[in-house]
């Protein structure tokens, strides 16, 4: 498999798939590299290499105790960036993913960037403050932690069905989705889990993303119940107020799986332009 050592001797997974211009895709908690298969496969047929990691903890990488922090994410991220010499790479970043991009350009600059696409991300900030009143409550970061010290196999059954919106009216979502959703969910350690929530929930990215210098995609659903539009995305377009935003109309959290189709063509849109 293809491994990289890095700083601390943790081994990071990553798939590094066809050949072109690069794109690198940056999973959300508490998934792996193998939510972006979808992306991957249609990038990769349309001319372009594509990579993406498993984020230390989850996925097939190793499982260290500590270092569940955006700065040793983002440091994580250089590290592969740098040893795979890529440049004028485009980076693509799905819930805390896009933080971990956004901490990596406010960390190392956007010398090898061409353009950052964030999907459902957690930026500019997802919990609620007394300077960001728009945000998630900390008692719902706390219900997530309890969950998942209480029982996370039962607990991540329930984040399947949120992370679709499989109980909203309308919603279209395999069986088979949901079991797949649970089973990558399930390879990371639980320490990683429980401490990433955290660091996914009081990360505030505003000064990063004043680094950004580069073309950038906004996607959202509308219907997001895990990181809600009016927390993230509304916030972030009125920060970049370059950005392009585009809002998926009734979408769930899990949008890249319901809408895929959707969500490829914009993608490949915005990577020829």
């Amino acid at each position: 498999m293809p491994i990289l050592t890095v700083r601390d001797d943790t081994r990071l997974y990553y798939k590094d798939w066809g050949s072109g211009p690069a794109v690198f895709f940056s999973h959300g908690w508490p998934l792996s590299s193998d939510m972006w298969e979808n992306q991957m496969m249609f990038l990769a047929s349309h001319g372009y290499r594509v990579i993406a990691h498993d984020r230390r903890g989850f996925g097939r990488s190793d499982q260290p105790w500590h270092g569940y922090d955006h700065d040793t994410f983002a440091d994580d991220l250089d590290e592969l960036i740098r040893t795979l010499d890529l440049t004028e790479v485009t980076l693509v970043g799905y819930a805390m993913g896009g933080g971990e991009i956004a901490r990596y350009i406010g960390r190392h600059g956007t010398d090898r960037v061409a353009r950052v696409v964030l999907i459902g991300a957690t930026t500019p900030k997802l919990a609620q403050s007394d300077d960001y009143p728009c945000g998630v409550p900390e008692p719902v970061f706390e219900g997530v932690r309890a969950g998942l010290r209480a029982d996370r196999a039962e607990f991540m059954r329930g984040f399947a069905r949120l992370f679709f919106g499989a109980d909203r009216d309308g919603t279209t979502v395999s069986e088979g989705s949901m079991i797949q959703l649970h089973q990558i969910a399930m390879q990371g350690s639980l320490k990683a889990a429980h401490d990433a929530i955290t660091a996914c929930a009081a990360t505030d990215y505003r000064g990063d993303i004043k680094r950004f210098n580069v073309p950038v995609l906004i996607i959202h659903g509308e219907d997001d119940a895990f990181v809600p539009f009016k927390a993230t995305a509304e916030q972030a377009i009125q920060l970049i107020p370059e950005a392009e935003l585009k809002v998926y109309e009734r979408a769930p959290h899990g949008l890249l799986f319901t809408q895929k189709d959707r969500l490829n063509q914009d993608l490949l849109g915005f990577l020829r332009r």
